[in-house]
């Protein structure tokens, strides 16, 4: 028998505010979990515990929030449950493995990417009738597949051409599945591409959009694998951020049946992307990035969508940058120092 798929989402139920994220050691979870940290609070709700997950244990943020990080593979047997015990009432999904990597290991893509997200959904639904937490699931514009019309709207149909946005589609399609049948509330958010991301350059096929930004910004080389021409869907990291965090707040009724969401980003060429380089940063940094062909990487971003008119997520108060100039500003502001740092 299905549970009250009628319930929304809401806190006021609860006597605590228990908050998990999987995925917490990676560069979107970091930054989440410093900044509920920081506000300390969840849909109006103060938080009464944060619990930070990742394949390699991640750091704790300042907070007087009681906290615990641990090291966990949500793709081993019974992690899934071992993390829904406590019953927390948000639940972050951000555990994936890259789309480079994905489409390089069949096997660790899926497994990663699809039959770890399940076994979460299995282990909420097998928690307890009276169990139906808030589910944030982390997607991706790869779900949509060439070829496409100028601008993709919330009804264009989802044509994934790698498997990672396979992965990524199919634990939509899981997430709705269970939200209609009342064993969770979830959300699913297709990402634009984070940029820029702050760190080392990782396997990610998008990598290099943040790339040919951050490490010249740094004095250092970059390499750009694909034409100047070529366009994308971009959102900053803070930004992001904030996507995942108005998405646990969202009441259910205002979400309505369809649980994903395309969000607001900046369409931009690389081309655009160095032009606003060169006026933020100066032309020393432009000058450091090369041309380097790489036919894998091409075909990939080509079957990218690059625009959107997210009409859906507009309405429901989602928001972003309007310029690659201001995304770079927020690196600068954001993460600069840091990586100096480093």
């Amino acid at each position: 028998m299905d549970r009250d798929s009628s319930r929304p989402f809401t806190a006021e139920k609860y006597s605590y505010m228990k908050v998990l994220i999987i995925g917490a050691a990676g560069m979107l979870g970091a930054k989440l979990a410093a900044r509920l940290a920081n506000n300390g609070a969840l849909n109006g709700h103060e938080i009464t515990h944060l619990a930070l997950v990742d394949v390699v244990t991640p750091k704790a943020p300042e907070s007087t929030i009681p906290t615990d990080t641990a090291q966990a593979d949500l793709s081993t047997i019974g992690t899934a449950e071992q993390l829904v015990s406590s019953r927390p009432n948000v639940i972050f999904q951000l555990a994936a493995i890259v789309s480079g990597e994905a489409e390089s290991d069949f096997e660790a893509g899926y497994r990663i990417n699809l039959d770890a997200t399940r076994s979460l959904f299995e282990a909420i639904r097998l928690a307890g009738d009276d169990y139906c937490p808030r589910v944030v699931f982390a997607s991706s514009i790869a779900v949509f597949g060439a070829p496409f019309p100028k601008r993709i709207g919330d009804d264009f149909h989802t044509t994934p051409l790698t498997s990672y946005g396979a992965q990524k589609r199919i634990g939509e399609l899981l997430l709705s599945d269970y939200t209609r049948r009342g064993l969770l509330d979830g959300i699913g958010l297709r990402l634009p591409t984070v940029c820029i991301r702050p760190g080392k350059p990782n396997r990610a096929a998008s990598g290099f959009f943040s790339n040919i930004l951050r490490e010249p910004i740094h004095g250092k080389s970059a390499v750009l694998p694909v034409a100047d021409s070529v366009r994308h869907w971009f959102v900053s990291p803070r930004a992001a951020t904030e996507f995942l965090v108005h998405a646990a707040e969202l009441d259910a009724e205002r979400i309505g049946p369809h649980r994903a969401l395309n969000l607001p980003g900046l369409s931009a060429t690389v081309a655009e992307q160095i032009e606003a380089l060169g006026r933020v940063v100066g032309s020393d940094a432009v000058s450091l990035i090369g041309r380097a062909p790489d036919p894998t990487i091409d075909a990939i971003v080509a079957n990218w969508p690059e625009n959107f008119d997210p009409q859906r997520a507009i309405a429901l108060g989602f928001r972003a940058e309007t310029a690659m100039d201001d995304i770079i500003k927020v690196y600068l502001e954001d993460d600069f120092e840091a990586a100096q740092d480093s």
